[in-house]
């Protein structure tokens, strides 16, 4: 995989982080955790000299890259053209991953895509060529996952576009989903303002085992702090049960806790993130992350103690976790497995599955991908048929081509699978469901984040269920919701009971990720002879007059 990050900008950031941190442990007057030296390191006026009331004062920030997806990357970038700027000030870049509606397939999808909403894609070529930013072509992939793959660093700090930008918090990250406004602010070499926020500390002890998955830490969370819980607050995980979890697993857990309302997630730098890092060819970063490991960590006291250093900690073992199943109608109602087949009875939810759906930012990397084909190949060998439809969205063009040379998605195709688009789809209600009756009472599940009623396909009726991507291709091999792949047995289609067997994932392909066109562009050196392409009839766009307001406010430098 080509370098495209910033490694400049990244050494910089982590020259700055030994001093920084010195002056926070004594502002402060105690130890650190993660979360506070990520902040006092990104702080506007350089070194601390005081300490920030939680919840309380808000401080301005110098973030070190930005991230936009396609749909509100179009004013951002309208209201950045009038700056008067000739180029971003942070490294920054836009995502083409929202418009593209899932309907038959990826390959027709796209095409689709590029016909309906072409104006508003060469649009975002064209301006991001002209003011140094980054672009990233429809179908190559969706902006969370491409940014961990490719941009994300430990202690880091940026902000998106899209809530969901706090994904990045898998690989150490204080990454935070923002309006399209505070972009082209900082975009425009200003500081960024934000609420000093509250800690919550989620201690991981254990280790995952059998069906259990990062994705049910994050389900468990959600039912415990609920949509509000983490309101104001940035959630810090750590402890064994952290470390035992693989980078995009972090991930999966980071991105959901958009659902419980956090600013952010966040982990601690370790073996995990810098095996990944090396894996999608970032070994510089890691190497320069290694060299300054105890600023990327919480100091050692924090974890000793604490409740001395959290506003509120909760304690999960792994080890004794079960897959949990949330739903319907809201990503915090959490029914462990055990008990959601028993809930299902009770609530009169309709128990056939009509879809299961894998994918998305939140749980498309190679590791999710490995688990659920592990379970489609059981199908096929045991001579089961999927009762339910089932789709996969590859997080990103690495991902899937990747996939693909290893066998993976021959395998979901043999199970019946459709894979669609690397982009948002049915996530964000890009699905041109195909039903005979859209008014009817029925459930889906999927390994997506969000299920408020009309989120995947605009019906009121469809009871959204949300699960871990085993959980959910078993249940779509069953087409039962009260199926439980725990301890239930499956009738094949030679009348025989069988039983499936656990899930077995790959952290990191075996033979490195691989890819043809990741679908990046560079933009140009100098966009001084670039045009801004917007048709001057458009419906769709309208550039806007600079002002000297606009002009003004990219005086100040930090």
């Amino acid at each position: 995989m080509a370098q495209i990050f910033d490694l400049d900008m990244i050494q910089a950031v982590y020259s700055r982080y030994p001093s920084r941190v010195a002056a926070a442990r004594k502002a402060v007057g105690k130890p650190l955790t993660l979360t506070e030296k990520i902040l006092y390191a990104h702080l506007w006026d350089g070194d601390a000299t005081k300490a920030f009331g939680r919840g309380k004062d808000y401080v301005d920030f110098a973030p070190d890259r930005v991230a936009m997806q396609d749909a509100t990357a179009q004013m951002a970038l309208l209201q950045f053209s009038t700056t008067g700027r000739k180029t971003v000030a942070v490294p920054s870049t836009v995502h083409c991953d929202h418009l593209i509606q899932a309907r038959v397939g990826a390959k027709q999808d796209l095409q689709d895509a590029l016909l309906k909403s072409n104006e508003v894609f060469n649009f975002l070529e064209s301006i991001s060529n002209k003011y140094g930013i980054g672009f990233w072509k429809p179908g190559a992939g969706i902006i969370h996952q491409v940014v961990l793959e490719q941009y994300a660093f430990p202690g880091g700090m940026m902000i998106g576009t899209d809530s969901h930008t706090v994904n990045a918090g898998g690989l150490g990250m204080i990454a935070i989903g923002v309006g399209g406004a505070d972009a082209c602010d900082v975009m425009s070499g200003l500081a960024w303002e934000l609420k000093w926020p509250k800690l919550i500390g989620v201690k991981l002890t254990g280790k995952l085992s059998g069906w259990a998955s990062s994705k049910d830490v994050i389900l468990k969370v959600a039912g415990i702090l609920t949509v509000k819980g983490g309101t104001g607050a940035i959630v810090e995980y750590f402890g064994p049960g952290a470390e035992s979890l693989s980078c995009t697993g972090k991930g999966t857990i980071a991105n959901m806790g958009a659902e419980i309302g956090a600013t952010t997630s966040t982990f601690s730098y370790d073996d995990s993130m810098s095996r990944y890092l090396k894996g999608t060819g970032r070994a510089d970063v890691a190497a320069l992350a290694d060299a300054i490991k105890e600023h990327l960590q919480g100091d050692p006291e924090v974890y000793a103690d604490p409740s001395a250093y959290f506003d509120q900690v909760i304690e999960i073992d792994l080890s004794t976790l079960e897959p949990h199943v949330n739903g319907p109608f809201t990503p915090d109602l959490a029914w462990p497995i055990s008990k959601f087949a028993a809930a299902v009875k009770e609530n009169n939810w309709p128990a056939k599955l009509e879809v299961g759906l894998i994918g998305s930012c939140t749980n498309s990397s190679y590791e999710d991908l490995t688990r659920s084909a592990s379970i489609a190949q059981q199908a096929i060998d045991k001579n089961l048929k999927a009762k339910s439809e089932f789709t996969i969205t590859p997080g990103s063009e690495v991902v899937r081509f990747t996939s693909e040379r290893d066998g993976l998605l021959k395998t979901f195709d043999a199970m019946g699978g459709v894979v669609l688009a690397n982009a948002c789809g049915p996530c964000i209600g890009q699905w041109a469901r195909h039903t005979d009756d859209p008014n009817r009472k029925n459930s889906i599940i999927t390994s997506f984040n969000r299920n408020f009623a009309k989120r995947n396909d605009g019906n009121a009726n469809t009871h959204a269920f949300v699960a871990s991507p085993e959980i959910v291709t078993a249940l779509a091999i069953a087409g039962d919701l009260t199926f439980n792949p725990l301890t239930d047995e499956l009738v094949n289609e030679a009348g025989v009971k069988v039983r499936l067997d656990e899930p077995k994932g790959i952290e990191l392909p075996p033979r490195g990720f691989d890819v043809g066109d990741a679908g990046y562009k560079a933009p140009a050196a100098d966009g001084s002879t670039v045009n801004v392409v917007v048709k001057p009839d458009s419906e769709r766009l309208q550039l806007l007059a600079p002002s000297q307001h606009g002009m003004a406010r990219t005086s100040r430098t930090p």
